[in-house]
């Protein structure tokens, strides 16, 4: 069965604007909307409801996707939750038995969404020419989802070493720049590959 909407449900404004920029390379002509709130825990406690709430009128054709960090929480017991949410609000999801007619796809950034701009490291130099741009390949930064001690931290201080944002990190502005550089097919950090191939599926 094709896809003919995807409804997108993120944690907070930065993650809203990068995906706003890059979902219609991602869907083609599958129409989508991204639905943002004002922090992991206020998305986690509105998440039942919400979830409720298209189970009683969202068609066949549509597809919900929760996306959100995992900070400092576990993979498995944040993926169990978001899970577990799903299935009490009588949706399917793709992680659940009978895969057959799923409605909810649960993605996780790790650690944040800043890792998936370290897997595209060519886009922030775009957006940043004075970056260094062998940040990757320096220790602590090879592997996206790997970065230690906060990835929008490690972030930040990258791009204040370049002389931006010295007076602390505008998130949405810069997802919204790095953004409009990516190139999802060559973006390194696996929990952006993972959305990237789920999204992919659903385009049209």
């Amino acid at each position: 069965m094709s896809v003919d909407q995807v409804e997108v449900l993120v944690e907070e404004p930065s993650m809203a604007a990068a995906l706003t920029v890059i979902l219609p390379g991602l869907l083609g002509s599958t129409t989508w909307a991204v639905h943002e709130h004002t922090s992991k825990q206020d998305l986690l406690k509105k998440l039942p409801n919400r979830l409720r709430g298209y189970s009683r009128w969202l068609p066949a054709t549509s597809r919900i996707v929760v996306i959100v960090d995992r900070d400092d929480d576990s993979c498995a017991d944040l993926k169990e939750e978001l899970e577990q949410i799903a299935l009490t609000a009588g949706l399917k999801t793709k992680s659940s038995p009978g895969r057959d007619g799923y409605t909810v796809v649960n993605r996780i950034a790790v650690e944040e969404l800043e890792a998936w701009f370290f897997g595209d490291w060519s886009a922030v130099c775009t957006a940043y020419p004075r970056v260094d741009p062998h940040v990757p390949a320096q220790r602590g930064f090879r592997d996206p989802d790997g970065i230690l001690g906060g990835t929008w931290e490690a972030f930040e201080r990258v791009l204040q070493r370049a002389g931006y944002f010295s007076t602390g990190l505008r998130k949405v502005e810069a997802a919204r720049a790095v953004a409009e550089h990516m190139k999802p097919a060559r973006n390194v950090s696996p929990s952006f590959r993972a959305l990237r191939t789920v999204l992919e599926s659903f385009a049209q």
